[in-house]
């Protein structure tokens, strides 16, 4: 056990005086470049002497620590003198220092280093180009509190200052802080690591703890911004005193355990050092928290004094990341040759001529209170501390001053060097040591990387057992990890349970983590875990309610093998059928007079266009394209308006007979005979022209619905004027309502057959289908809207066949008796009737 007076040691020449008094100007030595150095080793002896026994080992870990830091830089600048490559001919010399973790303490030596060289005086100028200061780099300090403090103070002369601890994102402001450099990496690959070890094991709500400074508060900051990325949720934040002696300290160290037990979390996420942590741990114990998963980092969870708290196995599971380093070859052999050399006559001699050649009332080196130390001290601690970043400090350096020289592996030229011009060197080149290549990235810091270990107990002793690695991904051996739970598996730290596939998060209140699972509806899908809402499939694609990918649509279509579209076409067959056959009769009776009273040759035509409008049909079944769609309507009007022509001469010479008889003989040569056709040929190229409108204001075309029907793409024909529509079928209209007007009023006498009734049924019955089509077809966007139209042609078609040419047929077959012209006279050939005197 080291004396409370070990800590007032204020140099670490002073510190080295403990295993001899000729150590201490070994820890001070001249060169043609001095690198200062900067360690933590004090305490103050009033506040340690009223703290416990950990204490106390805490003040020999924090100058065991600083003593082996500073070996290991004393052990890179002799090998790099030594060495006959790197800098052969120039040696580097060291002046190191203690900081006792505080930060005035750190700015006395940190302001001797800014002196200009052979002075003690700091120069104030314009222009620091030519200024040469007592060091040409710095190493150190380990803190981040100090590093934000000294790193101000070297970045204004651009000095190069080299942490081998600091870690706070703060300090990877190149802006404000040009010439710092670390090589350990930054926070903020810590807290990605974590984040990723929370994901990995699915442990969303969390709480999180944080000393209070500069490592705790900025590595929680970093915490709290990347968790809301990954949907983990912060049950409790809060920050522990660094100082449990402090007054109030117990109590939120109380209300802490306190917090974080009403949270009823799984997961506690540590960012502290070895005191506060240790702190909490002990009151986590002693108020009975139960066991918990705490994910630490290496600030603690490498310490023996955390790990030597009373019943540190109930706290449960402990897992965290340690910066991944590697071994020093030759280094604890260095140390123990060192120590032995302490012995030896000629190592005190060389120290007192060193020692002669210091001023020794620079920062007082020497230290008359300070006890002794032994190898057997610090052996432990010389195969587990990192000295690997020290090493790796003084190299980036050395290779930065081997560069600016422009040394070769023979020589270095005796040229003056100023500080800020190995800032190129170490910006942007990389340099190796023992066989590793580092580089400083963008934030000048170095990325080695982390381990995940896992605090195993053997045999009653704790092993920091490596479980996992992180290097942008993170791997972890999870069959080697044995957790607290009855099962050793991962315990679940959760708000609400996970939603199961094809439901997503509905966020009751305003904490993320507290949701209900709600199923995702049609035609969307989930698409992550904890998806806070589910993603619309594409326009090409649907989806089922619950689902979790999109399915292709399928095309929807009126297919020939549907028994709907079997039924029609069959209806239409049989219309068709009745077509020819009624043509086939009435050109079998052609010369009789129901037949010549029907329009005659005039009536074969029309059932010709009926038997078309009938096939027409077809159009209207299977895959629809833009040339079928724009043939549909024409093919309706155009065979419509072939059967209505025929019937226009019939209506008028009806009308000119029976409602103008004066002038119907003058007139019924016009609609009577052979030129009753011209009018029939004017109809129809009348309405071929409003079909070529029709074609050139913008014919129907194929559009794909993806709207109408939920797991399929409608292909419906669309209609792309309807002012071409409306001419279209407007001028049927107006030819069937003028045929109307010309026969709903006309009386026979009982004794003769009506010829205009059949024409007035025909129409109307046309009237009330169109009514009921225009409806439909204008709603309807199914595929029923193909049925609508089908419907629409066969009412169409059966109407008139029904209400004009049926009850002829009728005659025909069953009454020949009454196919006289008696009872079917020609109306042309009635007597007109005498105007009453």
């Amino acid at each position: 056990m080291l004396l409370p007076g070990l800590c007032l040691c204020l140099s670490f020449g002073c510190a080295a005086s403990l295993s001899s008094s000729c150590l201490s100007a070994q820890f001070r030595r001249p060169g043609d470049f001095i690198l200062g150095g900067l360690f933590p080793f004090g305490q103050d002896t009033v506040n340690l002497r009223a703290r416990s026994e950990p204490t106390l080992l805490l003040c020999e870990r924090l100058f065991t620590d600083g003593l082996i830091w500073a070996l290991g830089m004393r052990f890179a600048i002799d090998q790099i003198n030594n060495s006959s490559s790197l800098l052969p001919g120039i040696t580097l010399g060291y002046d190191m220092y203690d900081t006792c973790f505080e930060a005035l303490v750190a700015l006395q030596p940190s302001l001797l280093f800014l002196t200009r060289n052979g002075t003690t005086g700091i120069g104030v100028l314009c222009n620091y180009t030519e200024y040469q200061p007592r060091v040409t780099a710095v190493i150190g300090p380990h803190a981040s509190d100090l590093c934000l403090v000294t790193a101000k103070l070297f970045s204004s002369f651009l000095i190069p200052q080299v942490s081998y601890g600091a870690s706070s994102e703060t300090l990877s402001n190149t802006e404000l802080y040009p010439s710092f450099y670390r090589t350990v990496p930054s926070d903020k690959n810590l807290v990605e690591a974590v984040v990723l070890l929370l994901t990995q094991f699915g442990w969303n709500w969390v709480a999180t703890v944080g000393s209070d400074d500069e490592y705790g508060r900025g590595a929680q900051a970093l915490f709290l911004s990347m968790v809301g990325n990954d949907n983990i949720c912060i049950a409790f934040a809060g920050l522990i005193p660094t100082e449990p002696a402090e007054p109030g300290a117990q109590k939120q160290l109380e209300d802490t355990v306190k917090l974080i037990n009403s949270t009823k979390v799984n997961v506690i996420v540590l960012f502290a050092f070895s005191v506060p942590a240790q702190a909490l741990l002990e009151h986590s114990i002693r108020m009975g928290l139960g066991k918990k998963v705490w994910v630490g980092t290496e600030a603690w969870m490498l310490s023996d004094i955390a790990a030597s708290i009373p019943n540190i196995r109930s706290i449960g599971t402990v897992l965290g990341f340690v910066m991944r380093t590697g071994t020093v070859p030759g280094f604890q052999e260095y140390v123990a040759e060192l120590f032995s050399s302490v012995e030896k006559e000629e190592f005190c001699r060389e120290s007192r001529e060193l020692s002669s050649l210091m001023n020794a009332e620079v920062l007082d080196t020497h230290c008359q209170q300070c006890g002794h130390v032994t190898l057997g001290d610090i052996w432990p601690m010389l195969g587990v501390s990192t000295v690997q970043p020290v090493h790796v400090a003084v190299y980036s350096v050395a290779h930065a001053l081997h560069r600016a020289l422009g040394c070769t592996p023979k020589a270095c030229p005796k040229i003056s060097v100023r500080s800020w011009q190995l800032l190129h060197f170490m910006n942007t080149l990389p340099f190796e040591v023992n066989g590793q290549s580092f580089r400083f990235d963008r934030s000048h810091s170095t990325n080695t990387g982390y381990k995940l270990i896992f605090w195993a107990w053997r045999n009653g002793s704790l092993t920091s057992l490596p479980v996992g690695d992180y290097d942008q991904s993170l791997y972890i051996r999870k069959s080697q990890i044995q957790f607290h739970t009855a099962d050793q598996k991962e315990p679940t730290s959760e708000c609400f349970r996970r939603c199961q596939p094809g439901q997503f998060r509905r966020i009751k209140g305003f904490n993320l983590c507290c949701y209900d699972c709600t199923d995702c509806p049609e035609n969307t899908f989930w698409s992550s875990t904890d998806s806070t809402s589910c993603s619309p499939c594409p326009q090409h694609q649907w989806a089922p309610a619950r689902s979790t990918r999109c399915h292709l649509r399928s095309d929807r279509f009126l297919f020939w093998d549907e028994p709907l579209a079997v039924a029609l076409v069959t209806l239409m067959a049989l219309s068709t059928a009745l077509s020819c056959g009624t043509a086939l009769l009435f050109l079998k009776h052609l010369q009789t007079p129901l037949v010549q009273v029907s329009g005659g040759a005039r009536s074969l035509f029309a059932l010709l266009w009926l038997a078309l409008l009938s096939l027409s049909c077809c159009l209207y079944v299977g895959k629809p394209s833009d040339g079928l769609c724009a043939l549909q309507h024409l093919s309706y009007a155009l065979c419509l308006n072939g059967c209505f022509s025929t019937f226009l001469p019939k209506a008028l010479e009806i009308a000119l007979v029976t409602e103008f008889p004066r002038c119907a003989p003058k007139l019924l040569r016009w609609v009577t005979h052979g030129r009753a056709w011209l009018l029939v040929a004017a109809s129809l190229l009348a309405e071929a022209l409003l079909c070529l409108c029709h074609l050139r204001l913008g014919p129907d075309f194929l559009v794909a619905d993806f709207q109408s029907l939920p797991s399929e793409v409608l292909l419906v024909c669309g209609t792309k004027s309807w002012a071409a529509f409306a001419l279209l079928h407007g001028y049927n209209s107006c030819l069937a309502f003028a045929c109307f007007l010309c026969t709903f009023m006309v009386q026979s006498p009982a004794s003769r057959y009506n010829v205009a009734r059949g024409i007035t049924f025909a129409t109307l019955i046309c009237f009330v289908i169109w009514i009921f089509f225009v409806v439909l077809f204008a709603t309807l966007r199914t595929v029923l809207r193909a049925v609508a139209q089908i419907c629409t042609v066969l009412a169409t078609t059966l109407g008139i066949l029904g209400s004009y040419f049926i009850p002829k047929c009728y005659i025909l077959v069953f009454r020949p008796d009454l196919n006289t012209g008696d009872y079917f006279q020609n109306p042309a050939e009635e007597e007109p009737e005498q105007d009453s005197v």
